[in-house]
């Protein structure tokens, strides 16, 4: 067995254990933690790239290193790199638990990357409970006037109710298949697919991950978890967890390729998930409220990609992946920058957003335009590539419907942007200041924004790479 396949999990496992030695310092010291954190995850985001190539199993055949986990396992680097470059003023959370912040942060990374190598059910039950359970701990971090408690505890007792159903679909797979390895239910499930306990199995098993994913009927936490947890925490819950759910519910519904219940329920749950998520974001005031809505929509328009069984609908759905992490991430640069002190952001605030930072201005509006589909941004592409894929095995109405969602969508997201550009201040605005690194950051998301959607070609062939090592 090479140690080399498992090189990116052994090292977010010992930037954890840093954080937890510095955990147990007696004195916060905020400059540390940061700079130690922004070092480590930079070194993890090099090594995730540099393993890409690496090909093989470990641990007696339970976890599988591929281009497709391992495309995946740097998404998700990324995405921890980037919300910990927003972390430079973490005045939503408490000076003392600035390590522990960290340390959760990391074992969930860690968690995520466990989860989409693992090819056995046990492993990857506990790889998801793992990323699950820093998340739960981290929510209520957050210093306020208790939302984040009440957020928590509903995010907890969902995601258990989440885990249990998932449990038991498991249950279902292993009495009809008599295998937890992924590489045996893929020879076994075919045979046995129609049969109700199968199909019944392999839902209930989706289930645990559409929660993660926001899909209706388990939507319920991301309202409140968006808007009670601290800003940093957040654009970490809708971006780097959105990318591993992604992950593993492409390699599951690979199982089910040859069942027609689960594409159409899957389809059930796409037109459900972007209807109600598009229709609830028109009333919100609180940004981080209709990113929340935002998500349960666009977790709809992944399973478009997901539901077409194909090489390149599972190629879209990982394009999509990559444009959702960094457009989201972009919305939450300005929500960090703008509200600095840690408070939610509402829509009302970013009145003269352009005259008080056109940067942070221009990089909303961009990524507004891209999560509404608007050309020419990566968000358009991914839409269409989405769309194309699903038309081509002849669900046209199904993208029709999402069509009329995304029109929908248009109306919030247009909302946002006037607030920023049209909206007059009741007093004069105090313009902000953006640093050297932040403006940096912003110019390589807006960069990504528009590259990636002019010129998809590169990224979409490493997608259909992996999507064919999947299948």
């Amino acid at each position: 067995m090479s140690w080399t396949l498992f090189l990116p999990e052994l090292y977010f496992a010992l930037t954890a254990v840093v954080f937890f030695a510095l955990s147990l310092s007696a004195r916060p010291n905020l400059r540390r933690d940061y700079l130690a954190a922004l070092f480590l995850a930079a070194g993890g985001l090099l090594v995730a790239l540099a393993s890409v190539r690496l090909d093989g199993t470990l641990f007696f055949g339970t976890y599988r290193v591929d281009l497709f986990s391992q495309v995946f396992k740097v998404l998700v680097a990324c995405g921890f790199f980037l919300v910990v470059c927003l972390c430079s003023e973490l005045n939503g959370i408490d000076d003392r638990h600035h390590s522990e912040f960290f340390l959760f942060l990391t074992t969930c990374t860690l968690a995520m990357m466990l989860l989409v190598s693992s090819v056995e059910l046990l492993m990857i039950y506990i790889a998801l409970e793992l990323s699950s359970y820093s998340l739960y701990i981290l929510v209520p971090l957050r210093k306020g006037d208790g939302i984040d408690v009440e957020a928590g505890i509903k995010y907890f007792m969902v995601g258990a109710a989440a885990s249990a159903v998932m449990l038991f679909g498991l249950s279902y797979l292993y009495g009809v298949t008599h295998t937890t390895y992924v590489a045996d239910l893929v020879r076994i499930l075919p045979g046995v697919i129609t049969t109700p306990a199968a199909l019944l199995g392999l839902v209930l098993t989706l289930c645990g991950f559409f929660f993660k994913l926001a899909v209706f009927p388990f939507h319920y936490w991301a309202p409140d978890v968006y808007q009670g947890a601290a800003n940093q925490v957040t654009a970490y819950i809708a971006t780097a967890s959105k990318v591993a759910a992604v992950a593993i519910i492409l390699r599951l519904a690979a199982l089910g390729s040859d069942a027609l219940f689960l594409v159409q329920t899957l389809i059930v749950l796409s037109i459900c998930s972007m209807t109600l998520g598009n229709l609830a974001a028109i009333v919100q005031r609180d940004l981080k409220r209709l990113l929340a809505y935002s998500s349960i929509s666009h977790a709809g328009y992944v399973l478009i990609g997901i539901l077409s069984m194909s090489a390149n609908g599972f190629a879209s759905a990982i394009f999509y992946a990559l444009a959702y992490l960094v457009m989201n991430l972009s919305c939450f640069l300005v929500v960090v920058k703008v509200a600095a002190d840690g408070s939610d952001l509402k829509i009302a605030q970013l009145a003269g957003l352009h005259r008080r930072s056109p940067l942070l201005a221009m990089v909303l509006m961009l990524a507004a335009f891209g999560l509404a589909g608007i050309p020419p941004t990566v968000g358009f592409t991914g839409k269409f590539l989405v769309f194309v894929a699903a038309v081509e095995q002849g669900y046209l109405w199904l993208v029709i419907v999402a069509m009329v969602n995304a029109t929908i969508s248009l109306y919030y997201y247009i909302m946002v942007v006037k607030a920023a550009y049209l909206t007059e201040p009741e007093s004069p605005p105090a313009r902000l200041a953006v640093s050297g690194a932040t403006r940096v950051l912003a110019g390589v998301l807006v960069t990504v924004m528009v590259a990636a959607g002019v010129f998809p070609d590169p990224i979409l062939e490493v997608a259909r790479a992996a999507a064919r090592s999947l299948m």
